[in-house]
C-alpha cells in the first residue's frame, strides 16, 4: 500500500494544520518551528490557526565523520541532550562531544540573531506550545527543544509533524501532552524520503516567513 508523500513543506503544513484544527483561534496558543526545515511547515500551521509564529532554535550534534547520525542536541536556554547509546556505540570521547557542542552553540546563537535579531527563547509561560518540524527521525533535536521549553513553564506542549519514525514516536509521546503526526512509518530511513521536494530551507527564507507571520490576524482574547 502506498503511503502519503508530501509535495513539499508547504503541502505538509497545510495537511498538518487540518490535524491541529482544534487549536484554531485560541489566544493561548503559540506555534514554534524548528529551523530551518520546520519553519515553512509551521508557517502554514500558524496561518491557518491564527496563531503567532516564532522559532525554537535547536542544533543537532552529529557523530564525527557521520554527521547525519545524531549523538545529541543543544537548544536555546543552555539545554543539552546527549544520546548515550549512540555515544557509547560509536566510541565517542567526551572531548569530541564538547567540541561538537561548542561549535553548534555558536551556530545556534548566530541563527537566533539572524532570524529574530536577538538570542534566547520566545516567551511560552502558561501557553500551549505547538512545536513543529518537517519530520522526526531519531528525535534528539526535538527532545532538546521539549526540555528547553519545559524549563519555561508552558501550560501544554504539543508536537506536530507531518512524518516521524514509529519507534521514535513511542519514545517521545510520554514527554509531551500531545503528539500529532500524519504518517508514522515503521521503516523510516530519512525525513526526506516522504517528500517529493525536500530542498534545503535557507536562513533568508526563515527570516522572510517570520516577517510575514508577524502580519497574521491574531486570535481574539475572550
Amino acid at each position: 500500500m502506498n503511503q502519503l508523500i508530501f509535495s513539499d513543506r508547504v503541502h505538509a503544513g497545510e495537511l498538518l494544520a487540518g490535524a491541529l484544527r482544534k487549536y484554531t483561534d485560541r489566544s493561548d496558543v503559540i506555534v514554534l518551528g524548528l529551523p530551518r526545515g520546520g519553519v515553512p511547515v509551521a508557517y502554514e500551521v500558524a496561518k491557518r490557526l491564527h496563531a503567532p509564529l516564532d522559532v525554537m532554535v535547536v542544533r543537532k550534534l552529529g557523530v564525527p565523520g557521520w554527521e547525519e547520525l545524531a549523538m545529541g542536541a543543544v537548544a536555546s536556554g543552555g539545554v543539552r541532550v546527549i544520546n548515550d547509546e549512540v555515544v557509547r556505540g560509536s566510541n565517542i570521547s567526551a572531548e569530541s562531544v564538547e567540541r561538537a557542542a561548542a561549535a553548534e552553540l555558536q551556530e545556534l546563537h548566530r541563527r537566533e540573531i539572524a532570524y529574530r535579531g536577538h538570542t534566547g527563547a520566545p516567551d511560552v509561560k502558561d501557553k500551549t506550545v505547538i512545536l513543529i518540524d518537517d519530520g522526526i527521525a531519531t528525535g534528539s533535536t526535538i527532545r532538546a527543544a521539549v526540555q528547553a521549553l519545559r524549563q519555561q513553564g508552558p501550560a501544554r506542549i504539543v508536537i506536530g509533524v507531518p512524518t516521524a519514525a514509529a519507534d521514535t514516536c513511542d519514545k517521545l509521546a510520554p514527554l509531551v501532552d500531545e503528539l500529532i503526526t500524519l504518517i508514522r512509518p515503521i521503516y523510516f530511513h530519512a525525513v526526506g524520503q516522504w517528500y517529493e521536494n525536500f530542498e534545503q530551507t535557507t536562513d533568508a527564507e526563515v527570516k522572510q516567513l517570520l516577517a510575514e507571520a508577524a502580519g497574521f490576524e491574531p486570535a481574539h482574547r475572550s
